[in-house]
């Protein structure tokens, strides 16, 4: 065992885990004052729900079970991580090192529970206002069971979509997915449209202004979000080495980039600059070079965020013409940047991009697997939400929407308006 890999992962595991009370502070800001806390409980529900799920079988199906179909893994080999503890000395320790660095299986167990927690969150962010807490966690079960952990496994337990799966045979070229532009954000963003659209949109959608109720929360979120990117990309090194550090200057450079190319975009249309703009440039500059953060150059980098923050910013406009409520824009974000990132592999990789060798095969098998990835995200999905529309019902009721959803659903407010009026009106 490796020390220094075993530490860098640990400290990479947390910073992922960051991310997601990153999620919740950035969704929060973005809602009105009603429905901060109740945006805030989804990332809750997902940290709480996941970690168990995960280490049920989750951990198993996507990476500990024999595969099945090059799909999923057997749900029961390493069912509450029994194949990667042992009891030594009456203490529980790891059972082994990992196949792929020098430091215990479970840590990598914990790693990869931190990818499945922040992808579940993200979803939460087209529901804003609007759903039942209740069902929201049943999703979450079902979700990152049947959906999450079978597409970790295709992409990155040498499945269907792996630089060892059928379709990267096929055309002579490895696939590539470093930290998860289809696993995290493409599959997020269609699972977030598909049940925005089965749970309809908010009261007021397209009439009413829906301004975010707290910048700083939303700047704030952004910030922890680069931050925790550092562990998210520069863990997937699965190592304290070089590819761990180059990953963290792309993962600037884009980020940097995007936020650039999205402002520029929003002064030409809007005649400012904002600081949500800027907040939501940031993160689809993170998640444009998550697919390639270590087979890019600098400029390559540099060139994909400028394109995904532009072209991002003007995606989040589409769903207003469509009519559906993606509400703080997963899709726009997450699913356009998602599949930007995932084709750049393609175009600008260094083993054999379209721009840097002049082979188009690499790009093909990266088109195809975004493509794959949404059927697959969408189908069952859709098979999940449906069924708890029609059994548990997605919406909150007409009178929690109006009102605040977070009285009514968790019986708390952000804020004690009241009480300090009260209390400047006695001391006036």
């Amino acid at each position: 065992m490796n020390s220094g890999d075993t530490a860098w992962m640990l400290i990479s595991s947390g910073l992922v885990f960051l991310m997601t009370p990153a999620v919740a502070f950035f969704y929060g800001g973005m809602v009105r004052a009603k429905a901060v806390l109740h945006m805030m409980m989804l990332s809750v529900g997902a940290i709480a729900v996941v970690a168990l799920a995960w280490a049920a079988c989750g951990w198993s199906i996507a990476y500990a079970g024999k595969s099945v179909g090059g799909v999923f893994g057997n749900p029961f080999t390493g069912a509450f991580f029994r194949d990667v503890i042992a009891v030594k000395d009456g203490v529980y320790t790891s059972a082994a090192d990992t196949g792929t660095g020098a430091y215990p299986v479970t840590v990598d167990a914990f790693f990869q529970m931190t990818f499945a927690i922040i992808t579940v969150a993200l979803i939460s962010g087209a529901l804003a206002e609007r759903v039942k807490f209740s069902t929201w966690l049943v999703f979450t079960l079902l979700w990152v069971i049947f959906d999450y952990a079978p597409m970790a496994h295709m992409v990155w337990n040498k499945g269907l979509l792996s630089a060892d799966g059928a379709i990267s045979k096929f055309f002579g070229v490895p696939a590539h997915d470093f930290a998860g532009g289809t696993v995290v954000h493409i599959n997020a963003a269609i699972a977030a449209l598909v049940v925005a659209m089965i749970v309809g949109r908010r009261k007021g959608f397209g009439a009413a202004a829906f301004k975010p109720h707290n910048v700083p929360f939303v700047l704030l979120g952004a910030f922890l979000l680069w931050f925790g990117w550092f562990g998210f990309n520069g863990g997937s090194a699965f190592a304290a080495n070089g590819t761990a550090a180059y990953a963290i200057i792309t993962t600037t450079l884009c980020a940097g980039a995007a936020t650039l190319g999205w402002l520029l975009v929003e002064k030409i249309r809007t005649k400012h600059a904002t600081p949500v703009g800027a907040a939501s440039g940031m993160v689809a500059g993170l998640v444009g070079i998550t697919p390639s953060a270590d087979v890019v150059s600098p400029l390559a980098s540099i060139i994909i965020g400028l394109i995904v923050g532009a072209v991002c910013c003007v995606a989040i406009s589409v769903k207003f013409k469509l009519g559906i409520d993606d509400s703080l824009d997963v899709v726009g974000v997450h699913g356009v940047g998602g599949v930007l990132g995932t084709v750049f592999v393609g175009v600008f990789s260094a083993g054999s991009g379209l721009v840097t060798h002049g082979d188009f095969r690499l790009a093909l098998v990266q088109i195809i697997i975004a493509l794959i990835a949404i059927i697959f995200s969408a189908a069952v999905t859709f098979v999940i939400a449906f069924a708890l529309e029609k059994t548990m019902g997605w919406r909150s009721s007409t009178y929690a929407e109006i009102t605040g959803i977070d009285v009514v659903q968790h019986g708390e407010r952000s804020y004690d308006f009241t009480s300090t009026s009260l209390s400047i009106g006695r001391h006036a």
